[in-house]
């Protein structure tokens, strides 16, 4: 992605700054944060998560020795040194969503966790998985009809290219656990709730879906831009909102994004390893 199409998004995320900065006055009745901040506060969570997160995990490789090569080495190729990585951003970027809803005088509890996963949450994800599925094939079919130069076989990077039966826990949690949990929690959670408590709830879920969508393009990767897996994404959040307006919580939207990815964990990892 062009650095012209990247500044509004890192300008919003350094936006996301001063509003950690504000604390919610007592006496004000509104909704806790805007829908700018909504926006402006998950885009400096992703960034700031990840640099965090990485920082703390060199620093961490580092106490076992090694150059600096050495240990960029071992958290980039490693089966340990990835969920390292994985894990500490995931514990950065929920810290500080925690922190700012703190400030704000609000919870997570308000996010989608007012209440304990129940059985029905399970069948509307697995119901919602079929349907997921059968329109993303269409969605695209529809779109390879108007951009032939569609690349429906790029793969995503999901790191983990070498690693032996004995580490597949690791991935499951790196891939199965972590991601529907964070993402929902941040994206279905505090991004769509932020941004329909102040905005058309239609205009809430096409920014929501398109920022998730964005989050998966793999920009800076060096490889070209992953349409497909933008097209995937964005398609999948639409349903992930069905769950969360249907079923009041995040519980339903978390296992069907975590069933979604158990089965790219499957075909990746598990079909394929020796």
């Amino acid at each position: 992605m062009k650095l012209s199409l990247l500044t509004p998004i890192l300008l919003l995320a350094l936006y996301g700054i001063f509003a950690f900065a504000r604390r919610r006055k007592e006496d004000d009745g509104k909704f806790p944060y805007s829908p700018l901040e909504s926006v402006s506060v998950t885009l400096f969570i992703f960034f700031a998560g990840q640099i965090i997160g990485g920082f703390l995990a060199y620093v961490l490789a580092s106490l076992g020795g090694g150059g600096q090569k050495q240990v960029l080495d071992w958290l980039s190729d490693d089966t340990i040194g990835q969920f390292l990585f994985i894990v500490l951003t995931a514990s950065v970027s929920i810290g500080l969503l925690i922190f700012f809803l703190k400030q704000r005088g609000t919870s997570l509890k308000q996010l989608g966790y007012s209440r304990a996963p129940k059985l029905k949450d399970v069948a509307y994800a697995l119901g919602a998985l079929v349907a997921y599925f059968a329109v993303y094939i269409a969605f695209v079919s529809i779109i390879k009809s108007f951009v032939p130069s569609l690349n429906v076989e790029q793969e995503q990077q999901v790191g983990f290219d070498t690693l032996s039966r004995s580490q597949l826990p690791l991935v499951f949690i790196s891939l199965v656990i972590i991601p529907p949990l964070l993402e929902e929690t941040i994206a279905r959670g505090f991004l769509y709730t932020g941004l329909k408590k102040g905005t058309n709830r239609y205009l809430a879920v096409f920014i929501t879906s398109a920022l998730f969508a964005i989050a998966h393009l793999q920009f800076g990767s060096g490889a070209p831009l992953l349409w497909i897996a933008a097209i995937d994404t964005f398609t999948l959040s639409l349903f992930l909102i069905y769950l969360k307006e249907k079923t009041g919580s995040l519980w339903a939207s978390i296992f069907l994004h975590g069933l979604k990815n158990f089965i790219a964990f499957l075909a990746l990892f598990v079909f394929t390893t020796k």
